[in-house]
C-alpha cells in the first residue's frame, strides 16, 4: 500500500491511455455518421481506453483494426468491438504487434492494409505507466516507457503516414495526459514520455496540415481502467494526497486547507472518469476538428492558463507533499 514502505518491488502496467463530463452516465452514445464507412487502427486496442475508443467507433460505423502485445485479450476484445457493429459492411481485425518495434508494426499496418485499404483514423493509446520514488526506480522503467510511449507512438505515425499521405486524408490521435501537462510527483519516467508526446503531437500538426492530415492529442485525467487500478497499488503517499485521493491526517492552518482543496478541485475531486466518457470525448473532439482534445471540461478551461496555473499547483504540491511525508514518518 502507498506510504508503508518506499522499499517495494518496481512493476510495469500495460496501459490503455487515456478520460464528456464527470457524474456522466458513461453509456456510449453514437455521434452520427462522421466515422460511417471510415476505417481506424488503434493501437493498445484491447483494454481500457483503447477498447472503448474502438467500441464506439465501431457502434459509429467505422472498419475497426486493434493491435496489442496480448493475444487472448485481443481475441476477447475483438469479440466486445464486433458486437458493437451497425452494419454488415464493416470490418474488424486483431493483430498481435509491439508497438516498440518498428519492423513488427508495419508489418501489421500492411496486413492491415491489404486487407481493408488504407486507413483513415490512427489512434495511439497504448502505453505502460511505472510510478514510484524516482531514486528507487530502475533505470530500465525510463528507457521503458520511452520506447512505449513516445517511440510507440512515432512508430505507429511512421507505418501508417506514408498510407494517408497517399490518399491525401487522415487524422492521427495521439494519448497523452495531465501528466504530459504538468508534472506530478512520483512520475518522472512517465511525465517525461507524455510531455514528449504532446509536444511531439504539437510540431505534427504544423507538418502534416498542408497534407490534409489532422493531428488531435488527448489529456485525459485518471481514468478507471485495468491499468489504474493495477497503478494505485504503486503510488507513493505523496501522489495520493497532491491527487486528493488522501486527506491529511493534520492541517497546520489555512494554507494547508487551501493547498489539499485546490489540489482536490485541480484533480476532479478525486473522482474518475470512466473509459467510455473518455472515448466519447475524444470522438467528439475528433468530429469538431480540435487539435487538444481534453475531456475534462475543467481541464480544457485551465490548459490555455497553465502558465498562470502551474506556480499555484507547485505551491499546493510541496505543501501536500510536507504533510505527507510526516504522515509517513519522513522528515
Amino acid at each position: 500500500m502507498p506510504g508503508t514502505s518506499r522499499a517495494r518491488a518496481v512493476f510495469c502496467y500495460e496501459a490503455v491511455f487515456g478520460p464528456t463530463t464527470r457524474g456522466g452516465s458513461g453509456n456510449m452514445r453514437n455521434t452520427g455518421t462522421y466515422f460511417s464507412g471510415k476505417s481506424a487502427i488503434i493501437t493498445g486496442g484491447s483494454s481500457g481506453i483503447g477498447k472503448a475508443i474502438a467500441r464506439l467507433l465501431a457502434s459509429n460505423g467505422a472498419s475497426v483494426f486493434i493491435v496489442a502485445r496480448d493475444q487472448e485479450k485481443l481475441s476477447g476484445a475483438l469479440r466486445e468491438i464486433e458486437g458493437a457493429r451497425i452494419t454488415t459492411e464493416q470490418r474488424f481485425g486483431a493483430f498481435r504487434g509491439d508497438v516498440t518495434s518498428f519492423d513488427e508494426l508495419t508489418a501489421v499496418v500492411r496486413a492491415i492494409v491489404e486487407a481493408d485499404g488504407p486507413p483513415d483514423i490512427l489512434i495511439n493509446s497504448a502505453g505502460v505507466v511505472c510510478p514510484g520514488y524516482f531514486e528507487e526506480l530502475p533505470l530500465s522503467t525510463f528507457r521503458e516507457q520511452m520506447d512505449v510511449n513516445y517511440f510507440g507512438t512515432l512508430h505507429a505515425i511512421r507505418a501508417v503516414l506514408p498510407y494517408m499521405m497517399e490518399q491525401g486524408q487522415g487524422h492521427i490521435v495521439n494519448l497523452s495526459s495531465v501528466a504530459g501537462a504538468i508534472g506530478v510527483f512520483g512520475y518522472t519516467g512517465y511525465a517525461a514520455s507524455k510531455f514528449a508526446v504532446r509536444g511531439f503531437s504539437e510540431a505534427l500538426r504544423i507538418e502534416l496540415k498542408p497534407h490534409n492530415i489532422r493531428v488531435s492529442v488527448v489529456i485525459p485525467e485518471d481514468t478507471d481502467t485495468p491499468q489504474l487500478r493495477g497503478e494505485r497499488e504503486m503510488q507513493p503517499l505523496e501522489t495520493r494526497m497532491t491527487e486528493g485521493m488522501v486527506r491529511p491526517e493534520r492541517l497546520d492552518g489555512p494554507r494547508d486547507a487551501l493547498a489539499y482543496w485546490f489540489m482536490r478541485l485541480f484533480a476532479g475531486g478525486g473522482e474518475d472518469m470512466t473509459a467510455e466518457q473518455v472515448a466519447e470525448a475524444v470522438l467528439k473532439g475528433m468530429r469538431r476538428r480540435r487539435f487538444l482534445i481534453a475531456p475534462d471540461p475543467l481541464f480544457g478551461f485551465a490548459y490555455p492558463w497553465r502558465g498562470l496555473l502551474i506556480p499555484v499547483a507547485n505551491w499546493a504540491f510541496d505543501r501536500l507533499v510536507r504533510l505527507a511525508r510526516r504522515q509517513r514518518g519522513t522528515q
